[in-house]
């Protein structure tokens, strides 16, 4: 059985257009209707009904679909464990938020250039709202993120969590008592872009509250929050493994506060296709780097997920 041909199958399956899946595999749309029509021939069945545009799968196909999906994984599985990794070239889109960005995104890049040197990576920072659709859309292949991206064919893995704390300057002398939300709200907050899992749980936080005169700030840099909380602007909550140096220095301090602070999920999204190999094998690169970051630094600044959490199973 010719696997290019299951691979037109499973891409016809999705696509269910022949221009578009000529498109996608670069060839002629009287080639994939030729590899489809061996196909139905070797099993004796229609696989596709065809309509004036599109193709549906018949009761057969749709059998057969979840086998062909198997030998392809397979098949890849096969070719990644005997092949030359040094060989792979082409161009991988990777998306990642800052909160990746400024923790263990250059050991990952590191490690992807030793494992991958003639893979060409275009990095693409944002916020996970905009990633979410990118990745959906088809403008990178790889996403790091906050939260699952929807769709029956997103393949979505945790990757730990950054456990989040209040922190400002100590130049504002605040108590070194347990704050309630009504004396945090007395200052500026420094919050992340709005509609992010930061900024949900502090709207959330102050309107359970009551405080209703909080004053919120969204910024979408990092770099900027920290800046803003060192020189005295307000205060912010922040992952702790952001400003390990100013804990350590003394410019910033840790708040106590009366409320539980919940970590920041991390999560790696690709879409699962007949090629998303190189999609898996840099999420599980991922997910040795943060295991190794967690280690390294302590669970007061990563998590690493439970191994049961941590799977590339659909």
């Amino acid at each position: 059985m010719n696997v290019r041909f299951l691979e037109t199958f499973v891409w016809l399956a999705k696509l269910r257009n022949f221009r578009m899946t000529a498109e996608h595999l670069h060839a002629t749309q009287a080639a994939i209707s030729s590899r489809i029509s061996a196909l139905e021939q070797e099993f004796g069945v229609r696989l596709f009904e065809r309509g004036p545009r599109d193709v549906t799968l018949t009761q057969e196909g749709t059998k057969a679909l979840a086998f062909a999906e198997q030998i392809l994984k397979l098949n890849r599985e096969m070719l990644a464990s005997v092949s030359d990794r040094s060989k792979v070239a082409g161009l991988l889109r990777l998306g990642v938020i800052e909160s990746v960005v400024h923790t263990w995104l250059p050991e990952l890049l590191k490690r992807v250039r030793e494992e991958y040197p003639n893979l060409t990576i275009e990095l693409t920072s944002d916020t996970t709202a905009n990633l979410s659709g990118h990745l959906i859309n088809g403008n990178v292949d790889v996403a790091l993120l906050t939260t699952n991206v929807t769709g029956s064919d997103a393949v979505n893995v945790p990757l730990g969590t950054l456990p989040m704390r209040w922190v400002a300057s100590p130049s504002l002398n605040l108590s070194a008592e347990a704050l309630s939300e009504a004396e945090l709200a007395a200052f500026p907050i420094v919050s992340f872009a709005r509609h992010s899992a930061p900024h949900g749980f502090l709207t959330e936080l102050f309107a359970a509250s009551g405080e209703t005169h909080v004053q919120i700030n969204c910024v979408s840099s990092v770099a900027a929050i920290i800046r803003l909380v060192l020189d005295g602007f307000g205060i912010a909550v922040l992952p702790t493994a952001f400003v390990t140096r100013e804990l350590e220095s003394g410019r910033l301090q840790l708040l106590q506060v009366t409320h539980r602070v919940p970590a920041l999920a991390l999560v790696a999204s690709f879409r699962r296709s007949p090629d998303s190999l190189l999609c898996e094998s840099i999420t599980r690169l991922a997910l040795q780097v943060v295991r190794d970051f967690s280690l390294a630094n302590g669970p007061e600044f990563a998590l690493f997920p439970n191994s049961g959490d941590a799977s590339l199973s659909p």
